[in-house]
């Protein structure tokens, strides 16, 4: 993937730390505005929020509508470059946009709506308008995917090229204002802590002869998780076979019992309980016993490799100032486990977006479930988590979170893992 520095980039790394820290205080024409800065650098001629019936939450979040307010009309919304923005609604739901700035044009029948659009859309006699909208082309990247087909053939009928708004969307709904950095580093040392308890809390009942099973750790990390002011969300917890199933996750019906000489992997996250709080996501493994046995620590050395070359990939290149995206990053870490020959056994992309939910809208560190073209930015956080899943025996996987900023990046959680924890190993 050939990269090439922009103005879009430069502006990027020079605007979005203020950005971030004015946006959870911008009124509704500072924030078009901004907007508008950010087309007019991307050489766009604007950016066209459409919905029907809550199909594109990215533009409540990003526009910061109710995001629970009746929708069973749709609605548009245009963003010039420059210009008054235009708000294109029906009838019965009239008023809907109202907490938004920019002329207001009503619709009632279909033909109305297209004509509507047409006059705000039709495209320039010279060249033809290219409009944002929340669309993939090829579905590279689902989260952006919320414009249906017809919608996007109905925005070329009036000789309009819609793009992809997926840089748009990370810019504005994947930055991190100062607070959410702050809530992000300490809910990060918080599960930091919560997790080296829970391996503390196996090797307490194992050393009691107290029967323990997956169960009853996720509830130990759950008390934990209130005890520090953070959510409740659950986790997995996972032993031996289970632990080659990324996504195994523990029940109370469903649990398997943790002893001695068992592989234990933990991966949690949650977030704290705080207004506009981000989330951690971070996952550690342990053996009980006093000494791990080879076959774990091979298996997790390549797999700590492989997220350290990421982390190292990505930190040389912000230090430097050269942009990259996030599939580069996927193909670093890919590369070290295939050329290990585990290849097929590193079944997940490299690392997701991190925001208020776990998975965010940012640019995720994935050439393998996607191809994720964005570029990381200042202000975005995302996790690194390569793993080896040996099905029917074990699996590890070693997550951390990246926060980027203007011209460095920040490893939460810290101290990171670099072997697996002897769970039984007096200290």
């Amino acid at each position: 993937m050939k990269l090439q520095h922009s103005s879009f980039f430069a502006a990027l790394i020079l605007g979005l730390s203020f950005a971030g820290s004015m946006r959870a205080q911008q009124s509704p024409a500072e924030r078009v505005a901004e907007m508008q800065a950010a087309l007019r650098d991307a050489k766009l001629d604007g950016w066209l929020f459409y919905d029907f019936r809550h199909s594109d939450p990215l533009a409540y979040r990003i526009l910061k509508l109710d995001e629970k307010m009746a929708a069973s009309r749709r609605w548009f919304y245009y963003v010039p470059a420059s210009g008054e923005p235009v708000k294109i609604v029906q009838s019965i739901e009239q008023f809907k946009l109202d907490s938004l700035t920019g002329k207001k044009l009503v619709f009632r029948g279909w033909q109305e709506l297209h004509a509507r659009l047409r006059e705000v859309l039709g495209g320039a006699k010279e060249s033809k308008r290219r409009i944002a909208m929340q669309y993939s082309p090829m579905n590279d990247i689902p989260y952006i995917s919320r414009v249906d087909a017809g919608t996007i053939e109905l925005v070329r009928s009036f000789d309009v090229e819609p793009v992809t708004s997926a840089e748009l969307v990370q810019r504005f709904e994947a930055v991190f204002s100062p607070a959410q950095h702050q809530m992000h580093v300490e809910a990060s040392d918080k599960m930091h802590r919560i997790i080296q308890d829970a391996f503390a809390e196996i090797a307490r009942r194992i050393r009691d002869n107290q029967p323990t099973t997956e169960w009853d750790i996720a509830q130990f990390m759950l008390r934990r998780y209130g005890e520090e002011g953070m959510q409740q969300e659950p986790m997995i917890v996972a032993v031996n076979a289970n632990a080659a199933n990324p996504h195994y996750m523990p029940t109370k019906e469903n649990s398997s019992p943790i002893r001695r000489g068992d592989f234990v992997l933990i991966d949690a996250a949650t977030k704290l309980n705080k207004p506009d709080a981000v989330a951690t996501d971070q996952t550690w493994t342990g053996y009980v016993g006093e000494a791990v046995p080879d076959e774990y620590v091979r298996v997790f050395n390549i797999v700590r490799e492989a997220r350290d070359a990421a982390v190292d990939f990505v930190r040389k290149n912000i230090r430097a100032g050269k942009p990259i995206r996030g599939a580069e990053v996927d193909d670093v870490s890919r590369g070290v486990i295939t050329r290990a020959g585990f290849g097929e056994q590193f079944t997940h992309r490299t690392g997701h977006s991190i925001g208020e939910e776990t998975h965010g809208n940012g640019v995720n560190i994935d050439d393998f479930e996607t191809r994720d073209s964005r570029r990381i930015i200042p202000g975005v956080c995302f996790s690194i988590e390569p793993g080896i899943y040996l099905e029917g025996k074990f699996g590890v996987r070693s997550e951390i979170n990246v926060y980027v900023s203007d011209k460095d990046i920040e490893v939460t959680g810290q101290p990171i893992q670099i072997e697996i924890i002897p769970i039984l190993k007096s200290l």
